[in-house]
């Protein structure tokens, strides 16, 4: 396995790759994602403008397996920005995590703690913000496609530093698997001192 550290427009010939892996990645349970490569490239096309986004990519060989993504808060959609402005928290004081995402294959070898890591040492490199965020979708407990094995996150998240902000919420629209319309989700964020 060999991590591979990309910024900004540099991530261009991977962004093929990376919108396979997050359209696979995805279609599993919270997400329930039916996504398309074309719709996670013109995403993904976003952050590369960005001259400070972070891609943390995961290769075996010249796969790539993984890939975890950051960027300035102020360089995100502004439906990511808005729970931080309306509870009073300068969106210019936080480092957004995009995702990370990891084919489950590669589970378990400790490549979400180093994903979580080369995001926090970045956003400290930069030097100004104050959090590190991000956010994850909220699935009812009694979701009809939740696995019987599932286990959520949330032990991990708290382990690596993070606290629940419930009150930092904000929605998005996709289509789950099997449905014909496009239908937005709760998505609660998770924060911790970046310093």
């Amino acid at each position: 396995m060999q991590i591979k550290i990309v910024h900004g427009k540099a991530v261009t010939r991977h962004i093929a790759d990376l919108a396979r892996l997050r359209t696979e990645v995805f279609r599993a349970f919270p997400y329930l994602y039916e996504g398309s490569e074309d719709y996670e490239a013109t995403y993904l096309a976003t952050y590369a403008q960005s001259p400070e986004s972070l891609f943390v990519l995961a290769l075996d060989g010249e796969r790539i397996v993984g890939a975890s993504t950051g960027v300035p808060m102020t360089d995100a959609a502004v439906v990511f920005q808005a729970p931080f402005v309306k509870a009073g928290i300068d969106p210019a004081k936080v480092f957004y995590f995009g995702e990370s995402v990891l084919l489950s294959g590669y589970r378990g070898r400790g490549l979400g703690v180093r994903f979580f890591e080369e995001r926090e040492a970045y956003a400290r490199r930069l030097g100004r913000f104050d959090w590190c965020a991000f956010c994850a979708v909220e699935r009812p407990r009694d979701h009809p496609l939740r696995p019987a094995d599932y286990v959520p996150l949330d032990e991990f998240w708290a382990k690596r530093g993070y606290e629940h902000r419930g009150d930092l919420r904000t929605m998005l629209a996709w289509r789950d698997i099997g449905e014909e319309d496009e239908a937005e989700k709760p998505m609660s964020f998770w924060l911790k001192p970046a310093r």
